[in-house]
C-alpha cells in the first residue's frame, strides 16, 4: 500500500483545522466574546514578536536566499498580526458599547 503524500495531508489537516476553528468560533456566547478577544489579542502580540526576531535574524555573514526569505515571512508574519490585533481591539470596543447604558434624550 502506497503512503499519503506528505502535501495532502498536510493539505487535509488545514481543511481539518478550518471547519473545526469555524464551528469552535460560532458556538461562542456573546458574554465570552469579549474575553477571547483579548486572550487573542494577548498571542498575536507573542506571535509580531516572534515575528520581528525571525524578521531581524541574519544567518551569518552569508546570508543567501534563505535569509531574505525568512526575512520577508517575519515581515508578513508582523503585518498580519498586527492587523488581526487592530481588528481584535475594534471588535472588543464594539462588544464593550454593546453593554452601555443608553442615555436617554432629555425632554
Amino acid at each position: 500500500m502506497d503512503a499519503v503524500d506528505p502535501t495532502i495531508f498536510r493539505l487535509a489537516i488545514f481543511v481539518l483545522a478550518i471547519f473545526v476553528g469555524y464551528y469552535v468560533v460560532w458556538s461562542v456566547t456573546p458574554a465570552l466574546h469579549t474575553p477571547l478577544m483579548a486572550v487573542t489579542n494577548a498571542i498575536s502580540s507573542v506571535i509580531i514578536v516572534g515575528a520581528l526576531i525571525a524578521a531581524a535574524a541574519s544567518l551569518g555573514s552569508a546570508e543567501g536566499v534563505n535569509g531574505w526569505i525568512a526575512k520577508g515571512a517575519g515581515a508578513v508574519a508582523a503585518a498580519l498580526a498586527s492587523v488581526n490585533i487592530f481588528g481584535g481591539f475594534l471588535v472588543t470596543q464594539r462588544m464593550l458599547a454593546m453593554y452601555k447604558k443608553k442615555e436617554k434624550p432629555k425632554a
